[in-house]
């Protein structure tokens, strides 16, 4: 039928499938901080000081600044925060938390974010156009559906630093809470499986003579 839907055909949303992908990585993100003391949810595991509430720092200044200032909605209706994104802040302040920055403001701090970021893209249309105050001047127009997609890799990429870093804490890995997406195996399993890769890379290098120390 002429304009109608066939039977059998999937409807398509295509902002519903952004923000399904979006709100997979968020949930993510909260979820590595589950179960540990503040010390592990603040130590740095990578040269560069890379840490779970750090990480959820500062995917919510990301959002709160392209889903919010970026579309003449800004969250913040006076002075920002210090670690904020300005001329004068601290190199690298939204990727830690200070010891007065608790978690639980800084994960409810996201949660609104999710809240005005959400408003954002119910209100305007994917081609809708914005501009992004920190980019240079040539380039800063750009659309909603830019913006969604620019938002969805830096959440998703900042989860698998989260994965990364809460297996690096105490072994736990998992895509989601309710969905782990991994293979089945003990601890036995995945020791041995580590072994086997361990062998394989020093195979490759022409380094087999070499025992792994594990």
């Amino acid at each position: 039928m002429a304009g109608g839907k066939l039977p059998g055909m999937i409807e398509t949303s295509p902002k519903a499938d952004l923000l399904r992908y979006l709100q997979d990585g968020r949930d993510a993100l909260v979820w590595k901080l589950d179960g540990l003391s503040e010390y592990d949810v603040r130590r740095p595991l990578t040269a560069t000081g890379t840490n779970l509430l750090g990480l959820v720092k500062h995917i919510t200044g990301v959002e709160l600044g392209y889903f919010g200032d970026t579309f003449g909605r800004p969250f913040f209706d006076e002075e920002p925060p210090p670690w904020w994104y300005t001329e004068d802040t601290e190199p690298n302040s939204d990727m830690w938390a200070t010891a007065d920055e608790s978690r639980e403001d800084i994960v409810e701090l996201y949660h609104q974010a999710w809240h005005h970021s959400d408003g954002t893209i119910a209100t305007l249309a994917l081609d809708a156009i914005g501009r992004v105050p920190w980019w240079p001047e040539e380039r800063r127009e750009v659309t909603l559906h830019h913006i969604l997609v620019r938002v969805i890799s830096d959440t998703q990429r900042h989860a698998g630093h989260a994965d990364i870093v809460r297996e690096l804490i105490d072994g736990s890995v998992g895509y989601l809470a309710a969905k782990d997406n991994m293979p089945p195996g003990d601890q036995t399993w995945w020791k041995n499986h580590r072994r086997r890769l361990e062998r394989v890379a020093r195979e490759a290098a022409g380094d087999s003579a070499r025992s792994p120390k594990l």
